[in-house]
Order: structure tokens, then C-alpha cells, then sequence
């Protein structure tokens, strides 16, 4: 069915629609069972936030995990050893799925194939909880969206940023006017040359895999802004290049271990010096090639890493975002521009808490005193908000500000991302109802 054929055929009218998404599928929620719990991807992602974490936190009493599934048997042995459980390992999903029938499958795969375990996971009878980003293109994005609708089960996408105490701080002001009518953001993202080189490292550095970093990475950050403003993203303008990894810089190996310049090249990462990685990768290359530690320069990085988008939102809010793959600290700034005032912050992370143990706000009306707002920083796992997802998750409680996210939610972080690499590939705005049959909204019903 094509999208307009889909909006005229709709019963739902706009708000009801917006709602169940708001209100979506906490999975666990129905039921006082121990629910049987499955992850397809074994990978960092996988044995630590929503295995080791979720077994030591729920595994007593909210959740028994019976199966895991993997191309590569070293990396599920680890994972039984690192999670600490006993459940039955598969390399066939369609066989793990008809074996163990899970109530809830955690995918956790490279991005460019989570619909394909979305999809069938659904159809075969479970509800969904997926690593952001839900996909990766628009026609996979569709997919997922028509397959909830037909299988009657639920897709939780994991925006873990939604629940730091930071940015729900941030989100309560805009909420309660305290800026007046927001009219529009500046919202700047810095990786740096730690964390943003090592996208470029791994699989991500393809975007057959994970659509460019304006999907992988950005689509946290363009949820946040749909949640932060209440209403949905309508058109989308971007510039994007590499000028910094792959083919630009000056030295080049298949992998760190295997270069001949790691005296020389400040990207050098000796991946032997961390147990874990080690044991979770290196020791199970022989499986399948995947390399952990590639290089950062390898002429086949097809992804950017540098990034500006423009977009407009349906309530006439405009944003400018950009996102910086190779700075010397990590963080971001944003800007929230209002007709009563301004909301500030600048978020420098990965610094030690005792240093900085509070994350400050700014908000500075028109006519009146500038007001500093400490909100406590001395929680691991993204401010907090990783242990205050998986609470929601598993032991769902009210969802007072709207933190569930459920697919709408997921398709539209990441259509603001998969429009903006159109952009960039056509030098042309982007429209996101082109993109998609959800019919998108002035306001959120929020």
C-alpha cells in the first residue's frame, strides 16, 4: 500500500495514533510470569547493557534468558561465561525462535540487518526490544512499521539519553514554558578522537552496515530533539564529507596489530591491553575475520565524519545540528531559543565525577537573571539513563515523560538522519512524509 493510500485508509485519527505510540509495548508489562527473554548478536552490546546488567538486575525474578543466537560460536561462549547463564545457544534464529519462544527478543546486531530479525522475531511471536537505530533506509523503516501493524507485537527502541536526569531537566523546562514558545535550537555533538575514531575501527565505517553516522550515532540525538520539542520533523537539508579517516590519512594497515607505522600513528590501539575486548573478539577471530582494532584509515570507510543538517519541524521550530567525528573532547552544546528566554548547556563527558559531579543548565530569561541549574552527575552507564531504561523495561512503572519509545518514535529519529544523507547525496531538501506512510504532527500529544 502505498503512503497515501495508507493515510486515507487509516481509521486511527492523529492523536490516537500518537498516543499508542507514546504508551507502546512495554513488553513485560501484561504479564507477573517470568518472562522467557532471547538476544540475536552477541556482541559488546549484547553480553554487557542487556545481558550481564539485565541478569544481575531481573534475572531473579522478572526474566529467565533462554537462548542466544550468533554467527560466531566463540563470541556466544563468551557470552554464556560473561553473562553468567546457562540457556541454550543457536546459530539458526528460525530454530532459536521455534525452540525457546520468547516473549521478548533483544536484537542487537549490526544496524543495516535488524529488520530482518524485527520482522521475523515479530512473526514468529515476539515482542521486540531493539539497539538504536531501529534500521538504517526508509523501505526497512516501512517494513518494520507495516510488520508491527500486522503481527499485533511491539518494537521498544532503546533511547537510553531520554532517561538522564540532565536531559529530562531540560525537557521539563520546555514543558513548562519556562522559555516561552521554543522557536528553535542549536544543538552541536562532539566525538572525540577515542570514541568517534572507533566507528571507524569497526563495521559502522560501511554504510551498507550502519547508514552513516547521521543514523548510528545521530539518530540518539534527533530523538532527543523530537522529544525535546513535541512535535515531528517535517523537512531536512544537510552538508557532509570524509576529510579526516579512510582514504585521508597517512598511514594504512588492515588492523592496529598488523601495522608497521604504530609507533607513529596517534590512532595506534592496542586492543591487547584490554582483557575483555580480547576475549570477546580477538580470541574469536578465527570465526569469522571480524576485526575489532581495523584501521582507522582503510580505503574502503565510506561514511562522513563531519556532518551539518538544517531541519524544520511541522510547528515551525528550526534546528541546527552538527555532528564532529575527530575532536579533542567529547560532549555538546545546545542551545534552546525561546520567546521568553534561552536554555543553555554544555556538556563536556567522559570526565572523571569527582571533578565535575553535576551537569549545569543555564536559563536565562529576556528580562531578568541569568539561573545556574546543577543536576547531579555521579551515575555510570549515560548519566544514569541505561539503569532507568532497563527499569522501565522490565519492571515498567508510569510513564510520566513519555520516555517509552516505541517504532514511531524509532522511525522517526532516524528518518532525520536517512534524510539528511539523501541531502547530502542529491544536495537537496529532503521531505520526511516522502519517506514514510505515518502521518506526522504540529503537536505530539506529550
Amino acid at each position: 500500500m502505498n503512503r497515501k493510500k495508507f493515510i486515507q485508509q487509516s481509521s486511527l485519527v492523529l492523536g490516537g495514533l500518537l498516543m499508542s505510540d507514546i504508551l507502546a509495548a512495554l513488553p513485560l508489562a501484561s504479564s507477573k510470569k517470568k518472562q522467557k527473554v532471547a538476544i540475536v548478536g552477541t556482541g559488546h552490546r549484547a553480553v554487557g547493557m542487556w545481558g550481564k546488567l539485565v541478569k544481575e538486575e531481573y534475572g531473579k525474578e522478572v526474566i529467565e534468558f533462554v537462548g542466544l543466537c550468533d554467527t560466531n560460536p566463540g563470541r556466544l561462549k563468551y557470552a554464556l561465561e560473561h553473562i553468567v547463564i546457562s540457556c541454550p545457544i543457536f546459530s539458526d534464529f528460525k530454530q532459536m525462535m521455534q525452540t525457546t519462544k520468547p516473549d521478548l527478543l533483544i536484537v542487537t546486531v549490526p544496524d543495516g540487518i535488524h529488520h530482518t530479525f524485527i520482522i521475523e522475531g515479530m512473526e514468529m511471536g515476539a515482542h521486540i526490544l531493539v539497539e538504536k537505530p531501529m534500521t538504517i533506509d526508509e523501505e526497512k523503516s516501512e517494513s518494520i512499521i507495516q510488520a508491527e501493524k500486522r503481527t499485533g507485537k511491539t518494537v521498544t527502541v532503546t533511547f537510553n539519553y531520554r532517561y538522564s536526569p540532565h536531559r529530562l531537566k531540560m525537557y521539563e523546562m520546555l514543558r513548562n514554558g519556562d522559555i516561552g514558545e521554543l522557536t528553535s535550537v542549536d544543538f552541536h555533538w562532539y566525538l572525540n578522537t577515542s570514541h568517534g575514531a572507533d566507528y571507524f575501527r569497526r563495521w559502522h565505517r560501511l554504510r551498507k552496515n550502519s547508514g552513516t553516522l547521521l543514523v548510528h550515532k545521530s539518530s540518539h540525538h534527533f530523538d532527543l530533539l523530537n522529544w525535546w520539542i513535541g512535535s515531528d520533523p517535517e523537512q531536512v537539508f544537510a552538508y557532509g564529507s570524509l576529510e579526516f579517516y579512510g582514504k585521508n590519512g597517512p598511514y594504512r594497515a588492515e588492523n592496529c596489530r598488523s601495522c608497521n607505522h604504530t609507533k607513529d600513528c596517534k590512532f595506534f590501539f592496542d586492543i591487547t591491553k584490554d582483557k575483555y575486548l580480547t576475549a570477546l573478539y580477538v580470541n574469536n577471530e578465527q570465526h569469522d575475520g571480524y576485526l575489532r582494532d581495523g584501521c582507522v584509515f582503510k580505503e574502503d570507510v565510506d561514511i562522513f565524519d563531519k556532518m551539518a543538517v538544517q531541519i524544520k519541524y511541522k510547528n515551525n521550530v528550526q534546528v541546527s545540528y552538527s555532528l564532529t567525528a575527530y575532536s579533542p573532547y567529547e560532549g555538546y552544546r545546545i542551545s534552546f531559543n525561546g520567546t521568553k528566554g534561552k536554555i543553555d548547556a554544555w556538556i563536556k563527558e567522559k570526565q572523571p565525577w569527582q571533578e565535575e559531579p553535576f551537569d549545569v543548565i543555564e536559563y536565562t530569561p529576556n528580562f531578568g537573571e541569568r539561573q545556574i541549574i546543577k543536576i547531579p552527575n555521579h551515575e555510570p552507564g549515560h548519566g544514569g539513563g541505561d539503569v532507568r531504561l532497563r527499569k522501565q523495561v522490565f519492571q515498567p512503572g508510569e510513564d510520566t515523560y513519555h520516555q517509552s519509545a516505541g517504532s514511531r518514535d524509532g522511525a522517526l529519529a532516524i528518518l532525520i538522519g536517512i534524510a539528511a544523507r539523501n541531502s547530502i547525496d542529491t544536495n537537496k531538501p529532503i521531505n520526511i512524509q516522502d519517506l514514510t506512510s505515518l502521518p506526522l504532527a504540529k503537536n505530539r500529544v506529550l
